[in-house]
């Protein structure tokens, strides 16, 4: 079975510009989440999905310089960037990451391929009901429900993010073109947890969590040590989950 990780990575952050580049200990939060995302035992190969502007060679250049497979496309249209970067590979499932999760948990992308493949479902993701860390965000998805979004999404929200078309027309919301499943966790203290980077402060958690912690753990470790610190957590709790997301819905 062929399953392809897709993990979108770009400079052009405005709130913090760069930030996958950006290193601690010598080492990129590109190079860490690779890393990590490399021992998947599920996963067939990675593709990091940059943007086709002329900043974005720094990307291009990290992925060449870690011997992993990458792709560029549109910066704004996301979905079509995922799309183009495994079409010619048509993969029975796609895993869709994000860069700016140095932390992301390998057994727990396992986990989640594991329950789609179980369930033979078109869509399965731990964020549809958010019971994970932010951070720990998973989402894995057929490529004909990709190629079938890509065909069929025309919201500005459906476009500069991939999976919004599925989800919002999947049997999690009594609609009837995906299946779909929600892989939670039974433990709700972590769902306010946050280790992405999206800010400055979000990157001193990070190097506070592997300063102390490493870059091996698994996510219930860093998890703890979040929440068991407030000097750590009162970074950045106060940011809002998925507000890249929210602004497109403006869009719409």
């Amino acid at each position: 079975m062929k399953i392809v990780i897709v993990t979108q990575a770009r400079t052009g952050s405005t709130r913090l510009p760069n930030k996958v580049l950006k290193t601690i200990n010598g080492k990129t939060l590109l190079e860490i989440h690779i890393e990590r995302i490399r021992q998947s035992k599920l996963a067939t190969q990675i593709i990091v999905a940059t943007t086709n502007k002329e900043q974005d060679n720094l990307i291009e250049e990290e992925a060449k310089r870690m011997n992993v497979s990458y792709s560029r496309g549109s910066e704004n249209d996301v979905l079509d960037r995922f799309y183009q970067a495994v079409k010619n590979l048509k993969p029975n499932y796609i895993v869709r990451l994000t860069s700016d999760c140095p932390l992301i948990d390998p057994e727990l992308i396992d986990a989640v391929i594991k329950k789609a493949i179980d369930k033979k479902i078109d869509y399965c993701s731990n964020g549809i009901n958010e019971t994970f860390p932010d951070g720990q965000d998973i989402e894995v998805f057929t490529f004909d429900a990709l190629e079938f979004a890509w065909n069929n999404a025309k919201l500005t929200s459906e476009r500069e993010h991939v999976t919004p078309y599925i989800r919002n027309n999947s049997s999690f919301f009594n609609k009837k073109i995906f299946t779909a499943y929600n892989y939670s966790s039974t433990d709700l203290q972590y769902k306010d947890v946050r280790m992405t980077v999206d800010e400055p402060k979000d990157f001193k958690v990070i190097i506070t969590l592997i300063n102390q912690l490493g870059t091996d753990k698994g996510w219930k470790k860093y998890a703890e040590l979040y929440l068991n610190n407030p000097e750590i957590s009162k970074l950045n709790s106060s940011i809002e989950r998925n507000e890249g997301y929210l602004k497109s819905l403006k869009k719409d």
